[in-house]
């Protein structure tokens, strides 16, 4: 009989590699990996709900409003919208005039060359361009935030686990470390450029809490600013700004469905009439 080592060992480097793995398996069962803070206190997004959630969701055009006007005076400082033309607002219910004035009134003028000398310049923004960056490179974001460099934002709701959830939970989650993790994790405690958030992967996230007091931002449409409706409403604007198609998505795919059923019952229709005279 052969020995399942000496078999393994037959067949070369894949037979290596198959050992390792099995006694990397067996490790693992064995003696599972120490506890680490994020694994222990780390906390997946909160429950919430949005417009747009479900195969049958609309987005609030309201609400898409709201969470504009959030973005552009709290976040756009740092997180920059390279996907999103300021055309495309249009689909949030802003008309001509007023998407031809966010465009020129933006606070970073797009990047252009002037015609005379051919030396770099910047321009008013126009419909058809998009929403600059607030930083001229990486290096110069980096310089502004410790060396953190903040993320784009079209498609944060696409590339993170649990999306407008996330969002909402990170941007309400900020708080004081707990004591209870600093006593049983001694080498966590967050540095002072960093910021405790149970919702970010590894506890601490360099951004400083973005929504700090109810009323920060003065909605055009009356609704009372709370943190809790700042967040909710940004969060949904950046559902919008990852998928600003997902109604006509959900449409086409309801057509579909419809569709498909009434295939399928008029096929089934018609084997029955067909095949009626037929003995099985």
């Amino acid at each position: 009989m052969v020995r399942p080592i000496a078999f393994l060992a037959g067949l070369g480097f894949v037979g290596v590699l198959l050992y390792s793995l099995l006694m990397g398996a067996i490790a693992y069962v064995s003696e599972p990996p120490a506890p680490t803070a994020e694994s222990v206190y780390h906390q997946h997004p909160k429950e919430v709900s949005f417009a747009s959630d479900g195969p049958l969701g609309k987005f609030d055009r309201q609400q898409l409003q709201r969470g504009f006007q959030v973005y552009k005076e709290v976040c756009s400082a740092c997180h920059s919208l390279h996907q999103v033309a300021f055309r495309d607002f249009k689909d949030l219910g802003f008309t001509d005039p007023e998407v031809k004035a966010i465009a020129k009134g933006w606070a970073t003028e797009v990047p252009s060359i002037n015609p005379e000398t051919g030396e770099p310049a910047t321009r008013k923004g126009t419909p058809a361009d998009k929403i600059p960056t607030p930083y001229a490179n990486e290096t110069a974001a980096r310089a502004a935030n410790n060396n953190a460099l903040p993320p784009d934002l079209s498609l944060v709701s696409k590339s993170r686990h649990g999306g407008a959830a996330y969002i909402y939970s990170l941007l309400t989650g900020f708080q004081k470390q707990p004591a209870e993790l600093i006593k049983q994790f001694p080498d966590a405690k967050t540095p002072p450029s960093l910021h405790y958030n149970p919702y970010f992967a590894n506890l601490n996230i360099a951004m400083p809490p973005p929504l700090v007091a109810d009323g920060q931002v003065t909605y055009s449409d009356g609704t009372k600013s709370t943190v809790d409706q700042m967040a909710k409403d940004v969060s949904a604007f950046l559902v919008w700004t990852a998928e600003p198609k997902l109604e006509a998505r959900h449409q086409t795919g309801l057509a579909v469905v419809i569709f498909l059923l009434i295939a399928t019952s008029l096929a089934f229709l018609s084997y029955r009439n067909i095949w009626a005279g037929v003995k099985h």
